[in-house]
């Protein structure tokens, strides 16, 4: 979709992504090496009762959700600035992700592109947000 296309206040509903102990821990091995996420051991005495996921890992879950919706396609350009990050509860293996994403501003910038902001809104599957951002593109008109 072109900016033209994005209305404010419009609302799209990602499919959603279910995390295992090992893609967990895989992840975090690699871009986030802190114990909670990769030692098991030290993570079940922890304030969290076991591993969760790295809030890096959140993040890329709600962006690839939200891309993969397709609305962007190839009228992205390339993104432009991420605000307003929160992760606001542990994510846990065997947990299942969806993102709610609302259109919340749009501008032109030039004769053929534009500025879209979209606010992410991630859930587990009891529907307690665990992370919530703002994410803008630049994208054509």
């Amino acid at each position: 979709m072109k900016l033209d296309e994005f209305t404010i206040g419009q609302v799209f509903k990602t499919k959603s992504y279910k995390l295992t102990k090992e893609n967990i821990m895989k992840f975090a091995t690699e871009f986030d090496p802190q114990y909670m996420h990769i030692d098991e051991e030290k993570a079940n005495q922890g304030r969290f009762n076991g591993i969760i996921a790295s809030g890096i890992q959140t993040l890329a879950i709600s962006f690839k959700l939200w891309v993969e919706e397709g609305c962007y396609g190839d009228d992205i350009i390339a993104g432009t600035k991420m605000d307003n990050f929160k992760f606001t509860k542990p994510v846990y293996p065997e947990d299942e992700l969806y993102t709610i994403v609302e259109v919340t501003d749009k501008y032109a910038t030039k004769e053929e592109t534009g500025i879209l902001t979209v606010s992410l809104s991630t859930f587990n599957n009891i529907e307690e947000k665990v992370f919530e951002g703002d994410l803008s593109v630049l994208i054509k008109r």
